[in-house]
């Protein structure tokens, strides 16, 4: 599932660790995520799902290993070590990327300082620039761009709103790839679909898509190349059908746990 040419990869990481006092949370990661891919990650409570995604948008330091990233500022758009590259070369790398937090992560304010602020302090627009780019990434996803909407407080909006406004901000930013937090975890079912429809508008072949999820149904519509961690190590890498049929004594215990793990309303890593 993975492959040797650099050129067609967007993230590769060797022999990752980390721990955090006595509690080693990755012991040995290897995985190549090409570009184009959409790739579920997947794993119990605490298997360290978070903690890797921390360290592929360089939030975390790695006690071993590297994890490296393709870097489209430059066409060739060459892996960089995430570990070792400085503020300003991070925050580049960051305007190639969209991140819909596990828990929105939604500022103060209304609708549109959330849709500004990023195309504002990363990709450096103006105001007469950002208006049309938050108002196409609005409607893409199915919220309202009238003023009154715009200038609605974040705080007013439901859950599933709240959601796809997440959703919104972080494609506005035309990103190659974009990550997404446990995006349908304790949503309502009507939600979490509308949820699961955004996801499969805004992938395409030319933008990979990184999800960490509990959600079966994301699953089955998805179809994503899943990766589930368990110990520390990449245990489980294949598709839907290899994962379903699995025998194994760590996937169908964790298989059948995940509707739960998906209803809860505060999630846990």
């Amino acid at each position: 599932m993975s492959t040797k040419d650099p050129s067609k990869l967007e993230i590769r990481i060797r022999g990752l660790k980390k721990a955090f006092d006595s509690n080693r949370v990755l012991n040995s990661i290897d995985l190549d995520i090409s570009k184009g891919e959409i790739v579920a990650i997947v794993g119990g409570s605490g298997c360290g799902k978070t903690v890797l995604l921390n360290h592929i948008l360089g939030q975390l330091k790695p006690d071993g290993g590297q994890v490296l990233a393709a870097n489209h500022e430059t066409d060739a758009a060459p892996l960089v070590d995430m570990a070792k590259v400085d503020e300003h070369e991070l925050g580049l790398i960051h305007t190639h990327w969209g991140v819909v937090f596990q828990k929105n992560a939604l500022f103060s304010g209304s609708v549109m300082d959330n849709m500004a602020l990023w195309l504002d302090e990363i990709k450096n627009l103006n105001a007469d620039e950002i208006k049309p780019i938050a108002t196409s990434a609005l409607e893409s996803v199915g919220l309202p761009i009238t003023d009154d909407f715009l200038s609605l407080p974040v705080s007013d909006l439901s859950g599933g709103m709240a959601k796809r406004l997440a959703v919104a901000r972080a494609i506005a930013m035309s990103p190659n790839v974009i990550f997404y937090d446990e995006p349908t975890t304790g949503l309502d079912p009507a939600s979490a679909m509308q949820i699961q429809d955004l996801i499969v508008a805004t992938h395409s072949d030319k933008r990979t898509t990184v999800i960490i999820t509990h959600d079966k149904d994301l699953l089955k519509r998805l179809k994503p190349r899943i990766i589930m961690l368990h110990g520390g190590y990449v245990y489980f890498d294949g598709t839907l059908d290899e994962f379903e049929k699995s025998s194994s004594e760590f996937i169908r215990p964790y298989f059948d746990l995940m509707v739960s793990l998906q209803q809860r309303k505060t999630p846990v890593l």
